[in-house]
């Protein structure tokens, strides 16, 4: 395989997907098929130095096997691009190993790491075709030319821009630059393909059509990718697993589905999905009461304070008297249904409902009541 070109020139990257698992394996019995795709051993990156000097990731440890795509999610400032930079090595980290591919590439440089990155940017030549801009990397490794323009013709043609070669970045449209950046990654044939917030710039239509087109193409493909992203929405999309962290460590990992419907903690649940959280009690018997409403979660919990994580989806709208009293503050049209908010005795409660037909008018009385999807109970 062709080695990655300079990352100033978006292609240096690394990949990571899948299956992250808390802790790496050891390093004395792991061998070369357990560390297959990426592996962080008890990575630490601090930015200064001495003691004090601040952790920009703190002891994170997971495993994304070959093939896979895992995204890296949180808020601004936990750490996934620092962990997406290390993987790709634009940053050295401070302590712990690194495996790419059964590799340790703990100390080696972006180009000896065999890994591909897309930047936000795109980081098109504006000066170079569209061809040139993709057959660039292949040049700078040494792959002699009629080969290497033979590939990133077909790496183009990969990505639906056959015939666009001769074109100019400035004669595209963004989503046709985010598919040369993605062809100019792809061409290099790496082992690991990374992903820094690509679908930021795209309108929302488009976001959804470029989502779908590299899941797509990372599942022919076989790829082995790593995604940062701050859109849950997104990271539910393309994702086999998710990674969460929250200030420079992980808060949870686990499959989309587990991480919508099984949170650990109050931050995953009230990341996950915009759910409001409830301060509520466990009774002995692990029943849970929130106001006059009574939920059995599915797992066991002890008698204590507890949190109620509910997503907006997850309330039903019913008539005055039936359920948790509500009185309607104001509404909002979507097309595909309503946004509601209501004044409750537990406090302000938004509610999304794609019921059209009976449409509920400002100060008018309800009830709300929840159904069994969306409704997760964590420690307090």
């Amino acid at each position: 395989m062709t080695t990655s070109t300079r990352t100033t020139h978006s292609s240096t990257s690394s990949s990571a997907s899948s299956s992250a698992s808390s802790s790496a394996s050891s390093s004395a019995g792991a061998s070369a098929n357990e560390r297959s795709g990426i592996v962080f051993e008890a990575i630490s990156k601090r930015y200064g130095d001495g003691a004090q000097a601040p952790y920009a990731v703190q002891d994170i440890s997971f495993h994304v096997p070959r093939g896979t795509l895992t995204t890296i999610l949180g808020p601004s400032g936990c750490g996934k691009t620092t962990t997406l930079r290390l993987i790709a090595g634009l940053e050295s980290p401070s302590s712990g190993r690194i495996w790419i591919d059964g590799q340790e590439v703990t100390t080696l440089g972006p180009a000896q790491r065999n890994v591909s990155m897309m930047f936000q940017s795109y980081a098109l030549f504006p000066h170079l075709s569209v061809l040139e801009n993709v057959h660039y990397g292949l040049r700078m490794s040494g792959v002699p030319q009629p080969a290497g323009r033979e590939r990133a013709r077909q790496a183009l043609a990969g990505v639906g821009l056959d015939g666009f070669g001769a074109r100019l970045p400035s004669e595209l449209s963004g989503g046709q630059q985010q598919r040369v950046a993605l062809a100019r990654a792809l061409v290099l044939e790496p082992a690991v393909l990374l992903f820094d917030e690509p679908l930021s710039n795209l309108d929302a239509r488009l976001r959804r059509e470029m989502r779908e087109e590299i899941r797509a193409l990372q599942q022919r493909l076989q790829l082995t990718v790593a995604y940062v992203t701050h859109d849950q929405g997104e990271a539910l999309a393309v994702s086999d697993h998710i990674i969460v962290m929250d200030v420079g460590r992980i808060a949870q990992h686990g499959t989309p589905q587990q991480l919508y419907e099984a949170p650990q903690s109050a931050f995953v649940a009230g990341f996950m999905g915009e759910a409001k959280l409830f301060t509520a009690q466990a009774d002995a018997q692990g029943r849970v009461a929130l106001g006059p409403l009574t939920l059995q979660p599915r797992q066991a919990l002890a008698a204590g304070p507890v949190q109620v994580a509910v997503r907006p989806e997850a309330w039903q709208i019913g008539p005055a008297g039936d359920g948790l009293p509500a009185r309607l503050a104001k509404r909002a049209y979507l097309g595909s249904g309503y946004e509601y908010t209501f004044d409750t005795e537990l406090g302000s409660i938004f509610v999304v409902s794609a019921e059209l037909g009976q449409v509920l008018e400002p100060g008018a009385p309800a009830s709300l009541r929840l159904g069994s999807h969306g409704v997760s109970v964590v420690a307090a």
